[in-house]
C-alpha cells in the first residue's frame, strides 16, 4: 500500500493485469453478487434525472424492479447501490445474446445521455471505499474475473492502465499521472 493525495493505494493495482473478457465472462459482475454496484450520493441524483432516457433501453424485468425499488436502493449494509432484480441481475443490465451489458451505457454511446455509468461499475476491478480522512484504492479479485486475469497476463496490461479513463473520472489526471510515476518507480 502506499500513499496518494487523499488515497491509499494497494500495489496490487500496479502489480496485477486485467483486461475485461466479455467473450468469456459474459459480464457475469453485473448479475452475479449480492448487492447492486456501489453508488454515490450524487450518482443517486443523476440516476433519477436520467431514468426516463434510459428507461427504453432496459428489459421489463429492470423497469418493474425500478419502479418497485427505485431508481438506486439503501443496501443491507447500509450504502446506497442500483436495484436488482430478485436480488441477482442489476436492474440497469440488458443482454445481448447471452451476454450481460449496461442499459445505462447502452444510452450513453447512442449520445441520448451524457454520463457513461456509475463509477465503481466504470472502475472495476478497482474499488474504492470512502472513509473520513482518506478514500481506499484496492484492487476486488474474484473468480469470474479469472478470464480478464488471464487476457492481462497475455496482453501486459497492468489493472491501473485497463481502468485509466475511469481512475481519471474518479481522482483526476494529475492523480492519475502521479500514479503512473510511482508505478515507473516500483519497477526499477
Amino acid at each position: 500500500m502506499f500513499q496518494l493525495g487523499k488515497t491509499i493505494v494497494s500495489e496490487d493495482i500496479l502489480e496485477k493485469d486485467f483486461v475485461c473478457n466479455l467473450s468469456a465472462c459474459k459480464g457475469a459482475c453485473c448479475v452475479d453478487g449480492d448487492a447492486g454496484a456501489p453508488l454515490s450520493l450524487e450518482e443517486t441524483k443523476i440516476l433519477e434525472e436520467i431514468y426516463p432516457k434510459v428507461k427504453p433501453f432496459l428489459r421489463k424485468q429492470g423497469i418493474a424492479a425500478i419502479e418497485a425499488q427505485g431508481t438506486w436502493t439503501i443496501g443491507t449494509d447500509g450504502d446506497l447501490e442500483t436495484p436488482l432484480i430478485d436480488n441477482k441481475d442489476c436492474a440497469y443490465v440488458i443482454f445481448d445474446g447471452k451476454t450481460a451489458l449496461c442499459g445505462i451505457e447502452q444510452a450513453y454511446n447512442q449520445g441520448i445521455i451524457d454520463w457513461k455509468k456509475p463509477v465503481s461499475c466504470h472502475l472495476y476491478p478497482i474499488r474504492v471505499k470512502d472513509f473520513t480522512e482518506f478514500a481506499a484504492v484496492n484492487y476486488d479479485k474474484w473468480d469470474i474475473c479469472d478470464p480478464a486475469c488471464s487476457l492481462g497476463q497475455e496482453l501486459e496490461v497492468p489493472v491501473y492502465k485497463f481502468v485509466k479513463e475511469a481512475l481519471v473520472r474518479k481522482f483526476g489526471e494529475d492523480w492519475y499521472a502521479e500514479l503512473e510515476i510511482v508505478a515507473q518507480e516500483l519497477k526499477k
